[in-house]
């Protein structure tokens, strides 16, 4: 391989690992900003208001335009879970010593 060759080979990896770290940094600011969000939804999905609308919309007394991917159990809870284990990606529990 040529010093040009070999120059170009790595110049290339530098590029994409400089792209990747940009696409990560912009996805972890994407997903400290939603840490608000992700706790609202917890609270409300645990809690009395959560259980009075889905009943609402069990009895039919929603718009029928209205969005309501909320009121799944399983969208709700999935996105949860999916947060908890990116979490887990992002920030590994530490193994036990002993």
């Amino acid at each position: 391989m040529t010093s040009e060759e070999r120059i170009s080979k790595y110049e290339q990896m530098l590029d994409r690992v400089n792209a990747a770290a940009q696409q990560t940094e912009e996805a972890l600011a994407a997903y400290d900003a939603a840490q608000k969000d992700l706790r609202a939804l917890e609270k409300y999905y645990t809690g009395k208001a959560w259980k009075t609308d889905f009943a609402a919309d069990e009895k039919g007394l929603l718009p029928p335009d209205l969005k309501r991917g909320v009121l799944s159990e399983d969208g709700v809870y999935n996105a949860l879970e999916r947060f908890r284990e990116l979490r887990e990606r992002i920030a590994p529990p530490e193994p036990p010593q002993g």
